[in-house]
């Protein structure tokens, strides 16, 4: 199994996930051009893709999905939730999972975990090969017990690392917006993402990347100092997600 990321962050966020022949898109925030582009750069294309999976309705997430839905006569699976907040819900393939049952897509076994986050009926999802498990864990307020267990003895990680509380404190947002993205429905500091890697078993790791940063409140050394710390592994073997350039393929073996 391979994932890669077209891009990550506050202006678009686009995940593919490769195993045994099928390929999955995990949300799609970026224009149906800019995906091709990005995609080209991976050396695939939106016709190779199988299904587009969407976590939940935030622009950021959703708002190339249906265009590429369309274009390509791609199934796209959600949640109802989700589905009742779409402003374009033109998707000739729309198909619903509900957040807890198994979603079988090809060679891929997908399970959608529920989220705290401010959206209609946000979840996220670990995709697993049979052998190898991905979690990933972004647009998240707080961790729970449910997280926890989803995520436990992954071998790879997508972990969002949004802000540092000191710089989102004293940082450029307005009173209202700061609560928003600090709170128990927004997204999660690099505390929060130290203090679930420290519950979790992580001897199978073999990937740890850090997502959805915000270049506002955050920075990339303090987030790979914070993980580090959390694994006792070298910084640098921290990876980090970037909005512009994405993430190469990386190998789960």
């Amino acid at each position: 199994m391979r994932f890669a990321l077209l891009g990550s962050g506050s202006r678009g966020n686009a995940t593919l996930v490769e195993h045994g022949g099928t390929l999955v898109m995990l949300d799609c925030g970026f224009s149906c051009r800019e995906t091709g582009r990005r995609m080209a750069q991976l050396g695939c294309s939106p016709a190779d893709l199988d299904a587009v999976v969407v976590t939940h309705e935030h622009g950021d997430h959703v708002r190339g999905v249906p265009a590429l839905a369309r274009k390509y006569a791609l199934p796209v699976w959600m949640t109802r939730g989700t589905r009742r907040k779409l402003r374009d819900d033109d998707i000739p393939d729309l198909r619903y999972f509900d957040g807890q049952a198994v979603l079988e897509i090809g060679a891929l076994q997908l399970r959608p975990f529920t989220v705290p986050h401010d959206a209609g009926e946000p979840c996220q999802v670990t995709f697993d090969s049979g052998q190898h498990r991905l979690g990933v864990l972004t647009d998240t307020g707080r961790i729970t017990p449910h997280i926890r267990a989803c995520l436990d003895a992954a071998d790879a990680l997508l972990l969002e690392c949004n802000h540092d509380t000191a710089m989102l404190a004293d940082g450029p947002y307005s009173p209202a917006l700061k609560r928003r993205v600090g709170g128990p429905l927004g997204h999660l500091s690099n505390d929060q993402a130290v203090g679930l890697l420290q519950q979790l078993d992580t001897s199978r790791l073999q990937h740890m990347v850090a997502a959805h940063l915000s270049d506002k409140n955050n920075d990339p050394g303090l987030v790979r100092s914070a993980l580090a710390g959390a694994l006792g592994c070298a910084p640098d073997w921290i990876a980090i997600a970037d909005q512009d350039a994405g993430l190469a393929w990386r190998e789960i073996v």
